[in-house]
């Protein structure tokens, strides 16, 4: 994924920035740390050199945060729309391949008449969480202007810490290779680990939810 991110964004600059930037907004499992952290370590000629990529064009980082803000809003306003008039048929057709159920968005729209439409902001601020914000204040219904304003606003928090990190990395960006390229069986490993215990969890809670549903639970 790392190098996918990082071939792409060098090759096509911040047309890849704003299409990894909206895609990961729209519940595609696009991490968003590693495409904004890349995208700032871009900005510096250290990474360049590092990293081997010369041919790059050395990006901006004000547009870095610009372009992934507008990018993520976008992504973030489509999932809305689909949460907002389609939710629930979504759940209905498509919620067994995804092992989302009425419940699941039941639990959303709690989480939004708690917390308030502020939910939106801290969450585009909150990995993984943010990729399903924008689906999320859909279903519960937020108001279009509060949504888009609060996302923007997360939005460009997230980035901004994110890509200044990468930037301000890029001098030491061949440690950071370094230790994943030595740590990537264990990494993977983990990380399959933690995939199968979700997907377990997901497809009980699922078939639970089913059952409560039809009435045979």
């Amino acid at each position: 994924m790392q190098t996918f991110i990082l071939n792409h964004i060098s090759s096509s600059g911040y047309i890849a920035i704003f299409v990894l930037a909206m895609l990961g907004a729209m519940c595609v499992p696009i991490p968003s740390e590693i495409t904004f952290g890349i995208a700032g370590a871009l900005c510096s000629k250290a990474f360049l050199q590092v990293a081997g990529a010369t041919d790059a064009k050395q990006l901006q980082l004000w547009a870095v945060i610009l372009v992934g803000v507008a990018g993520t809003t976008f992504g973030a306003y489509l999932a809305y729309l689909v949460g907002r008039y389609g939710g629930r048929k979504f759940v209905d057709r498509y919620g067994k391949y995804v092992l989302l159920s009425h419940e699941d968005l039941d639990a959303a729209e709690r989480r939004f008449e708690r917390w308030g439409d502020w939910v939106v902001a801290v969450g585009q601020c909150i990995p993984f969480v943010r990729a399903f914000m924008g689906f999320g204040s859909g279903v519960a219904k937020v108001k279009t202007a509060p949504f888009v304003a609060l996302t923007a606003l997360g939005a460009a928090v997230w980035v901004s810490v994110i890509s200044v990190i990468g930037y301000k990395a890029a001098d030491s960006w061949h440690n950071v290779l370094k230790w994943f390229g030595g740590a990537s069986y264990v990494i993977a490993g983990v990380v399959v680990v933690l995939l199968v215990i979700g997907f377990v969890h997901r497809w009980r809670k699922y078939h639970e939810a089913q059952a409560r549903r039809n009435g045979t639970a």
